[in-house]
């Protein structure tokens, strides 16, 4: 019951997913054939795993070997076409694909499905905001990918609710992975999926860290918040390279980290700034007003955008300034630490998603803005008196929520002390 359970979620809202996905096209559809084949892979651990008892944890990781590396091909893509104009769609499926290693979770891996999918509705959110007066084929598409991971998890949570289930009496495992899906399946070469990334063996860290951590972990209780990835964003950024598993050339150590070269480039209506350190000077001048600025891993920099533009996004950034006139749309900082942001124009929306560390400047023109953050914290609001100086505003990080009548009702706890 359980495989023929996963066997309806790929034939059920997995295919209407791929074919949305095809409607739209280019890396959207290129992404949704790897996400095919990464339920594929798990349907055949699933398979495996209810006909055989629970192996060691060596054959373990070369079962799981197929749907890992498939999870890292879809990562590798997005962060290939980070200029691509479905990088938001693109970007919803990298951050929460990692919800197929619920199957080496446990004691409860349900939610871990769910919170994968909260990590991903941030840009599903943002792909329905963008399209819903434009085409609604791409509403649609975020929709059906949110409700497939929801499927996932009430499946997970009725089948496997402490964890995956082997057989008992199952043959013992030949530690070698499971066998290639039956002719009924759709052939991969019909779904159009993009060459592997040779380098995607090599970039296993989602359940080379899974498995490595299911001996370290058994017995306790809890893990404390400074563990937790999705409380610092830091461990995500620039934490160790995780351990190599099943590199072709047999060796374990990781790769090197090549330290890529600065970018400031335009492309069509995009301004790629990325990889800047130290560099205080940054200067974006004749922008038009659909242009869009997107500022990825600076540190210690100073970006400046002269005219009215339509947006700025500022990504996985370190010590670093954006200095802007006008925006037609919003300012984004995701995953930032300690940056500031200075507007002398207006700007109708601030948005802040896992950034620890954020001093926004506001005119007088900006004083309606609309502030949304998510995940964030140290998050500081300047704005302007009548003298000039400046009254410092914090966001609320805490909340108490109690149960009432009517359900939930949650209120802003204020610091004190």
């Amino acid at each position: 019951m359980s495989v023929q359970a996963f066997e309806d979620l790929i034939q059920g809202p997995l295919a209407v997913f791929v074919q949305l996905s095809k409607k739209i096209g280019g890396d959207v559809s290129t992404q949704a054939a790897l996400v095919h084949s990464a339920f594929q892979a798990e349907l055949q651990f699933i398979k495996y795993a209810s006909e055989h008892s629970s192996p060691n944890d060596g054959d373990k990781q070369k079962l799981l070997q197929p749907t890992s590396s498939k999870i890292q091909e879809i990562q590798t893509l997005r962060e290939k076409n980070r200029g691509s104009q479905y990088f938001n769609h693109l970007s919803a499926i990298s951050e929460s694909i990692p919800a197929l290693g619920w199957v080496a979770v446990s004691p409860a891996p349900a939610p871990y499905v769910k919170e994968s999918n909260d990590t991903g509705q941030f840009y599903t959110n943002r792909v329905l905001k963008e399209w819903k007066e434009k085409d609604k084929t791409h509403v649609e598409w975020a929709r059906t990918w949110v409700q497939l991971l929801t499927d996932l998890q009430a499946y997970v949570k009725q089948y496997h609710t402490t964890g995956l289930v082997w057989a008992k009496g199952g043959a013992k495992p030949a530690g070698g992975p499971p066998p290639p899906p039956p002719c009924g399946l759709p052939p991969m070469d019909d779904l159009n999926i993009a060459p592997a990334d040779p380098d995607a063996t090599n970039r296993n860290a989602l359940f080379a860290e899974i498995n490595r951590g299911a001996d370290i972990t058994k017995g306790l209780k809890k893990v404390s918040a400074d563990m937790q990835t999705h409380k610092n964003p830091n461990m995500r950024v620039s934490g160790p390279a995780p351990a190599v598993i099943g590199s072709s050339s047999g060796s374990t150590a990781p790769k090197p980290v090549v330290e890529k070269p600065p970018v400031f480039a335009r492309d069509g209506k995009k301004w790629l700034i990325e990889n800047q350190k130290n560099n205080t000077s940054l200067v974006v001048d004749g922008a038009e007003m659909n242009n869009v600025v997107y500022i990825f891993k600076c540190i210690n920099s100073t970006i400046t955008v002269k005219n009215k533009i339509n947006s700025i996004v500022m990504d996985s950034c370190k010590k670093s300034s954006i200095v802007f006139d006008s925006l037609v749309s919003s300012a984004e900082f995701i995953n930032c630490q300690s940056v500031q942001m200075q507007v002398l124009g207006k700007v109708p929306t601030i948005t802040a998603d896992k950034t620890d560390g954020c001093q926004i400047y506001l005119s007088q023109s900006s004083l309606d803005t609309e502030i949304v953050t998510s995940k964030s914290s140290e998050v500081n609001v300047m704005v302007p008196k009548a003298d000039g100086d400046y009254s410092e505003y914090p966001i609320p990080e805490q909340f108490k929520t109690t149960i009432g009548p009517k359900g939930l009702n949650t209120i802003i706890v204020e610091a004190t002390g």
